[in-house]
């Protein structure tokens, strides 16, 4: 924690008391203090605080001392003059006050969350420009943005999974953004780099080797500019959408291949409806049974080939004329013709964006 941050508490400090306080450092060196004239002087009683216990206040030679909080252990303390129940309310309220100076501190100098700010729009577009100065952050260096679905609700191991997954702090940055996503922003023009898709493959390999979960993983566009970030995230929070209406039986889905679902998914709801009733002026979509809808997936999936769908449908061939006859006579559409095809399969699809809208409802 940075000696700035000790001796602006302590100023603020100053005015409230006429008793000296301050900040010492694990060698007994006066780091920050009200009274200008002890920084640099050494105060001995830091043996004996350290073996008191980070809970105490400690007493001796007409001062009382409290330790700061640290990750790495109790390294600096503060200390008030005077041994009586005022000092030590003062040690108290000075070790708070610290405290929580170093934790707003090291937040707003973290490039962690300086990223996460970014994302989740958390953050003025020309303040990106100024905090990326501050922290000595390029800007126009090309990062892919992952959004990992995990299912799991207040726990943490994702995060720490991945976190041991990509070690290096000023080049891969991974943090949750909700209860059940996990995101990492990772350099793209780096030594051995593959691609998005690559890397989605081992971190959905590894979580279900570690956790035993089945992740549902969106990429991004890749963002040349730090202020593409939050967009890139948005196209990776689309991909997880769209693929759970369009692919559901794909686990890792990029924005750049959504294809037409990706139109879809962003067309009203009205414009939808218009749509359905103008392309089943006949009967509704709804009057065709589940045979009859498998029958069609299955003739989409063989490009339309009478034979091959008939053989991986097991029924004669004349069999599947029948159907796709009696398709012809309710809807209006032959699928045999490339663009009565065209239009049934994209209305296929906006019904199961429909049916998908109302379940959120």
């Amino acid at each position: 924690m940075s000696s700035r941050i000790f001796q602006s508490v302590i100023i603020q400090m100053k005015d409230a008391t006429k008793r000296s306080i301050g900040v010492i450092d694990p060698e007994g060196s006066v780091v920050a203090s009200s009274n200008l004239s002890l920084v640099g002087t050494d105060l001995k009683p830091v043996q004996i605080i350290a073996q008191e216990g980070s809970d105490l206040v400690s007493k001796g030679d007409g001062k009382s001392f409290k330790p700061l909080f640290s990750p790495t252990g109790n390294e600096y303390y503060v200390f008030a003059e005077g041994e009586d129940e005022l000092a030590r309310t003062l040690c108290i309220m000075a070790s708070i006050a610290i405290n929580e100076a170093g934790v707003y501190f090291e937040e707003n100098n973290d490039k962690r969350a300086f990223i996460k700010n970014i994302i989740v729009e958390n953050i003025l577009p020309g303040d990106i420009y100024i905090r990326a100065k501050e922290l000595r952050f390029p800007i126009d260096v090309t990062r892919g943005v992952i959004v990992i679905r995990h299912g799991l609700t207040t726990d943490t191991s994702v995060v720490e999974l991945l976190s041991e997954m990509f070690t290096d702090r000023q080049l891969e940055f991974v943090f949750s953004v909700s209860d059940r996503d996990t995101v990492l922003v990772k350099e793209m023009n780096t030594p051995g780099f593959t691609s998005l898709r690559d890397i989605a493959g081992k971190i959905e390999e590894r979580i279900d080797d570690v956790l035993g979960l089945k992740p549902i993983i969106g990429i991004g566009t890749p963002a040349t500019h730090l202020r593409e970030l939050a967009d890139r995230y948005k196209e990776a929070l689309i991909s997880i959408d769209v693929g759970k209406v369009f692919d559901v039986n794909k686990s890792i889905i990029s924005y750049e291949n959504l294809g037409i679902g990706r139109l879809i998914y962003q067309l009203p709801k009205t414009l939808c409806d218009i749509f359905l009733s103008e392309v089943f002026k006949r009967n509704p979509i709804e009057s065709l049974d589940q045979e009859t809808l498998f029958t069609i997936d299955k003739f989409f999936e063989n490009n339309l080939n009478v034979s091959e769908t008939s053989r991986k449908l097991f029924v004669h061939r004349n069999t599947l004329v029948y159907r796709l006859e009696k398709i012809k006579k309710i809807t209006g559409l032959d699928l045999r013709e490339f663009d009565h095809a065209i239009v049934f399969r994209v209305a296929l699809m906006v019904k199961k964006y429909l049916v998908s809208q109302e379940s959120k409802n």
